[in-house]
């Protein structure tokens, strides 16, 4: 854990003392109180998320977004802080489930290289966008539970990922109850709902669409 807070440490500290740090010391300073605007995070190679958690929670830090493989359930809390992870979404119309991040659709379709054959990028940005197309029609038509998009803005087998992610904000964003928001969006949200509410919404399956009569009191 004491590592974990040196490194929040130094976060804080390139960004606080920006100025100090880069020289520009003429340069209004950030419109914003930074420590206030940071209230999670997500762990280097989603690795380390249990001392994370327990360092993050002494910086009034109220989500995490480094577990994986969760399939799409509605967030739970771990150790006082929301759990936001990276889910399983079904690949090639559900033959198999795959992490909801742009490494992994890298690793499953050119064995981890960046660039990879190009006559196949076209097919791999298409499966890309399918495979969020289908996690996101799987909740929007049952559970109603976030999707969790993990993405490094790389030019990835030219920049495919990124292009993916944009056409999924362009169909998704502005369906009837949809919200595109941040995780800080959905920390302040979740943090409103009644226990009960948030227990038998966890209790659906991602396809299973919840009876908003008895879910909703």
């Amino acid at each position: 854990m004491a590592e974990w807070k040196s490194e929040i440490d130094q976060f804080y500290a390139f960004v606080e003392k920006w100025k100090t740090n880069t020289g520009y010391t003429d340069l209004a300073p950030l419109p914003f109180d930074f420590r206030k605007e940071v209230t999670g995070g997500r762990a280097p190679c989603l690795e380390g998320q249990g001392n994370l958690l327990k360092a993050a929670k002494s910086y009034g830090w109220r989500y995490d977004a480094s577990s994986t493989g969760d399939f799409q359930i509605w967030p739970s809390k771990k150790n006082g802080l929301w759990d936001f992870p990276l889910q399983m979404l079904p690949y090639e119309d559900g033959d198999f489930q795959g992490l909801s991040m742009d490494f992994n659709f890298l690793y499953n379709q050119s064995d981890g290289e960046t660039d990879g054959d190009p006559a196949r990028h076209a097919e791999w940005q298409q499966e890309t966008l399918d495979t969020y197309m289908a996690g996101f029609n799987r909740v929007y038509y049952g559970s109603r539970a976030p999707l969790f998009v993990g993405n490094h803005f790389e030019e990835w087998n030219g920049g495919i990922y990124m292009k993916a992610v944009d056409q999924v904000i362009k169909n998704v964003c502005t369906k009837k109850d949809v919200k595109c928001v941040s995780f800080r969006e959905l920390a302040d949200w979740m943090d409103v709902q009644k226990p009960e509410t948030l227990r038998r919404l966890r209790g659906l399956d991602p396809a299973q669409s919840p009876d908003w009569s008895t879910v909703v009191k």
